[in-house]
């Protein structure tokens, strides 16, 4: 089932995730929800406070990354792959230089704004089966992999921006939590009028 995807100004966006466990009700048919809502609005990631749940579960599928005619052989194979679940994830270590990336949200539709992240994580989840993993990210995995981890911490990216970035995306910003856009896909919005 295709879900709502909550916007810019929904409080829940703010939370900090709670840690869940395999006792989570129907866990799997919310990860199913997610992987549909995520493929509907051609996002590479969803986490759980999008749709309102302010848990530590989030989706990634990097795989179209694959495809950018600036990646290396090495990321490329690593990107074909990196289509996974993550459960009450945890950065262990950051590493690298940060680099520039330009960076959107399903949740903040029509903004996009270049972001400096780590380039090299270390990382500590469960995946649906709660199976713990430990593995090293580097590159455009780990880029989007910090992106959907601060949504679980309530951080945006748009928090890592200048004020003077957020000065100019204001007004943008409100339109967003007002509902003044159209996505193109199913979204919940704060502040729309009824």
């Amino acid at each position: 089932m295709i879900l709502p995807i909550v916007a810019y100004g929904d409080p829940v966006l703010r939370k900090v995730g709670k840690e869940i466990d395999a006792d989570y009700p129907n866990l799997e048919k919310l990860i199913e929800d997610m992987r549909q809502t995520m493929y509907n609005a051609q996002g590479v990631g969803l986490a759980a406070p999008q749709i309102g749940k302010d848990i530590r579960l989030f989706l990634i599928d990097a795989t179209p990354f694959a495809e950018d005619d600036d990646v290396t052989e090495e990321e490329k194979k690593v990107l074909e792959s990196f289509n996974r679940v993550f459960i009450n994830a945890k950065i262990i270590k950051e590493e690298g230089d940060e680099w520039a990336f330009n960076e959107g949200c399903l949740s903040i539709p029509e903004v996009r704004e270049d972001v400096f992240r780590q380039e090299s994580i270390t990382i500590e989840y469960q995946n649906e089966n709660f199976e713990t993993h430990t593995e090293t990210l580097t590159g455009l995995p780990a880029r989007v992999f910090q992106h959907e981890y601060d949504h679980i911490e309530g951080v945006l990216f748009t928090d890592k921006l200048s004020s003077l970035k957020k000065r100019l995306l204001k007004k943008k910003l409100e339109k967003i939590s007002n509902g003044k856009i159209d996505p193109g896909y199913r979204m919940r919005f704060p502040n729309r009028k009824k």
